[in-house]
């Protein structure tokens, strides 16, 4: 599964997973043998490779000939790409995705290869044993499509209210490229809610790209929000002389996303975040979730009342995206890094990989009209001279690729924090009732007045980006002691209340929504090699805080006003 919706209708396109594809380990006493396993999925799901890491070459053939492009959404760590035993690209991080475009490959079928590894190591700087399994293989769809020498390679819509009338506009921009040998005239037109789109005629010369602007009106569009998430697809056709060379399909929504007298605004009203933070894990299929499992998980969080899921510590598989489009439900999006050092960040490939990853997340998901902030460095060095260097410069690339949402780190440096002038929002990750001893309102209370007395995020949205209490599913004791389900959901009656009634703040994410294996090279003090403060555990069996979360947060307005 690709996405939710179709995404071509001139340009042929195949998906190549959804199917048994060659698994071959490269390391260990299986080395060199060969099996069948199904794609996209973790290789630690598979019998016998629960702790495997190392080298692995996955195989399919497909029968194609001319231009060609292959898409993968998520490979873990890093792949090198082959095809017919010629490597054609590589890429690192898993959760952002790359693709992989031949020239004239001669008509007829052909061998593709993806070396995957998912092994530790220095150059590697963002996937490092963490509180959360990093699992490896190719845990996302692939994609095999067709293109002319002209095609389109992607588009970005911002939406705005027009300040005279208040009907929507949008700006779009597209980008066409040319594959070919030679210099091709290019015409783009496009539909968008019922209004036709045109562009002038451009020269696109062999091998270069061109961005084409235009800012349009949608007077009959509807706004996309959380009560009525109404989507549009948008249509692009490229043509050369009249006829149909390529095509693009995306879908948006009419929203705003601003940031005003220390609130987030969405279409100019106050939002009150009610959220989970989730990983991508289960027991059956680790990362690689399919989109029922997501469609199942999404539902037991608006169950409970949610309106928001930040996706934590990495972008996540497009089809939540989607998903989360069609459903109304707010998205935090973040970069992959989590709880990094000033000696970690100043690995010699932090800062590419880091850009790398940005770049990646905002050029593909851009047009998610779900997505209402970015987010970067859950838990860094922001106390420290170098991490703010750090900091300042990934928050100024996301400027420059996009200036329509708010940015934001989820920190947990407690009063040392150097980096609060660089976001739009404050936000902070804190556990009450858990690791330290004092009231909410008494923690919230002290950092909040810290920041905006001392700070420069003073007068800025204040955000609860992490909050909650660990349980094992099925430990029940008078006693309510910690790790007893009793302990959790009284913990969280009061975390939830205490946040939700301190008017000052935006409102909170509960870590966390499941429970989720840890790196055994990381444990540390984890019960079960897990990080066990879902509110459901990981087969989404409910433990007793998931109808306190419902109550309480289904108490709770959408909105401030």
């Amino acid at each position: 599964m690709i996405r939710t919706f179709t995404t071509h209708e001139v340009r042929k396109q195949e998906e190549l997973s959804g199917k048994l594809w060659e698994f071959e380990p490269l390391e260990g006493a299986s080395a060199g043998t060969k099996r069948n396993v199904f794609v996209p999925a973790c290789i630690e799901t598979y019998p016998g490779f629960e702790a495997y890491r190392g080298e692995s070459v996955f195989r399919t053939r497909f029968t194609a000939g001319g231009n060609i492009r292959l898409e993968f959404k998520g490979v873990s760590h890093t792949a090198a790409v082959s095809v017919d035993g010629k490597e054609a690209g590589t890429h690192y991080n898993a959760y952002t995705p790359f693709d992989v475009i031949l020239t004239n490959l001669p008509e007829g079928e052909h061998t593709l290869e993806v070396r995957v590894d998912n092994r530790f190591g220095e150059a590697s700087a963002l996937h490092v044993p963490n509180d959360y399994m990093t699992y490896g293989g190719i845990s996302r769809a692939v994609a095999l499509e067709w293109l002319a020498d002209l095609y389109i390679k992607q588009v970005h819509v911002t939406p705005f209210r027009n300040v005279s009338d208040n009907a929507w506009n949008a700006k779009i921009e597209v980008l066409a490229a040319n594959i070919g040998s030679k210099a091709r005239r290019a015409s783009i037109t496009g539909l968008l809610a019922k209004e036709k789109l045109v562009w002038e005629e451009t020269v696109i010369e062999a091998g270069e790209e061109v961005l084409l602007s235009g800012t349009f009106s949608f007077p009959e569009a509807e706004e996309w929000n959380m009560e009525h998430p109404r989507l549009y697809e948008l249509k692009l056709v490229l043509s050369e002389n009249g006829q149909a060379m390529d095509d693009l399909i995306e879908r948006v929504g009419f929203r705003t996303v601003g940031v005003k007298d220390n609130r987030i605004l969405i279409n100019g009203r106050a939002v009150r975040i009610k959220g989970f933070c989730r990983h991508e894990d289960h027991p059956q299929f680790g990362c690689a979730l399919p989109g029922e499992a997501i469609a199942y998980d999404l539902s037991l969080a608006k169950d409970m009342g949610a309106n928001s899921i930040r996706t934590s510590h990495y972008p996540n598989d497009e089809i939540l995206l989607d998903l989360c489009d069609e459903l109304g439900i707010l998205v935090w999006e973040e970069n992959h890094a989590r709880g990094l050092s000033e000696q970690m960040m100043r690995n010699p490939n932090f800062e590419r990989q880091c850009e790398t990853v940005i770049r990646e997340m905002i050029n593909a998901h851009y047009n998610h009209p779900s997505i209402y902030i970015w987010g970067i460095l859950n838990e860094c060095a922001s106390d420290t001279e170098y991490g703010r260097e750090c900091y300042e410069k990934q928050y100024a690339l996301i400027r420059s690729l996009d200036s329509s949402r708010p940015r934001s780190s989820a920190s947990c440096r407690f009063r040392t924090d150097l980096c609060l002038g660089y976001p739009e929002v404050v936000s902070y990750n804190i556990y009450p009732q858990w690791y330290h001893d004092g009231t909410v309102t008494q923690t919230l209370d002290d950092q909040y007045n810290w920041v905006q007395k001392e700070t420069e995020g003073a007068g800025k949205p204040f955000l609860i980006t992490e909050i909650g209490a660990g349980a094992i599913y099925g430990y029940r004791s008078p006693g309510h002691e910690k790790w007893t389900e009793e302990y959790q959901a009284e913990a969280l009656k009061k975390q939830i209340t205490e946040v939700l009634n301190y008017t000052a703040c935006q409102g909170m994410y509960i870590w966390q929504f499941c429970d989720v294996r840890v790196c055994r090279e990381w444990f540390s003090n984890r019960p079960r090699t897990m990080n066990n403060k879902g509110i459901v555990d990981e087969y989404r069996r409910r433990k007793l805080s998931y109808d306190v979360v419902k109550r309480l947060y289904s108490s709770y307005s959408n909105y401030w006003d």
